[in-house]
């Protein structure tokens, strides 16, 4: 049976950086046998996690009737997350976070995940490393809370134009490291 990859992006916006450097990392993905799930996060209607604590009572991941279930459903079927997002803030976009958010609900259904390892790639305008740091960070703990191996980050810096990253060597990379993850 070939790997299933969850592949999660963050931006509402179409076409746009992340979605470029995603879009590269499938390829490559697919054209060595994995199986792709996406979830485009940003453009989702997932709302605040509410801490009502009645996760999966009803037959669903989370009892709020919203997209987050449809993304609960892909965290079982795969095996690998790959999360694809820009930098709004120092950290996650909201629709995204909010995904993030909701997987609050395994953990208090103590419900396993299908998901054991992940990989991270955030891109943003700035070019300073630092600037990346937070939204690092919170990927980091978020691996260790949900004890996913942790196969690394990417920032890609200096991007914010729609379609910047394709002058930058980071999509022929994202397309090797598909293959290879």
């Amino acid at each position: 049976m070939s790997r299933t990859i969850l592949v999660l992006t963050g931006s509402a916006r179409v076409g746009g950086n992340s979605d470029q450097l995603a879009e590269a990392f499938i390829r490559g993905a697919q054209n060595s046998g994995k199986r792709i799930l996406r979830f485009d996060a940003g453009r989702k209607n997932i709302g605040p996690c509410t801490g009502c604590e009645t996760c999966f009572s009803t037959g669903s991941p989370c009892t709020a009737s919203d997209d987050f279930n449809e993304y609960a459903a892909y965290l079982q079927q795969a095996d690998a997350i790959a999360i694809f997002t820009p930098l709004y803030w120092f950290t996650f976009p909201a629709n995204l976070k909010a995904a993030i958010d909701k997987m609050y609900s395994f953990a208090v259904a103590n419900q396993p995940m299908g998901v054991k390892e992940s990989i991270f790639v955030v891109c943003g305008e700035d070019d300073k490393q630092e600037t990346f740091a937070p939204v690092i960070s919170s990927y980091e703990k978020m691996c260790e809370y949900l004890h996913w191996e942790n196969k690394g980050h990417i920032i890609v810096p200096g991007v914010h134009v729609k379609g910047e990253v394709c002058n930058t060597p980071a999509i022929a990379g994202m397309e090797k490291i598909g293959t290879y993850y």
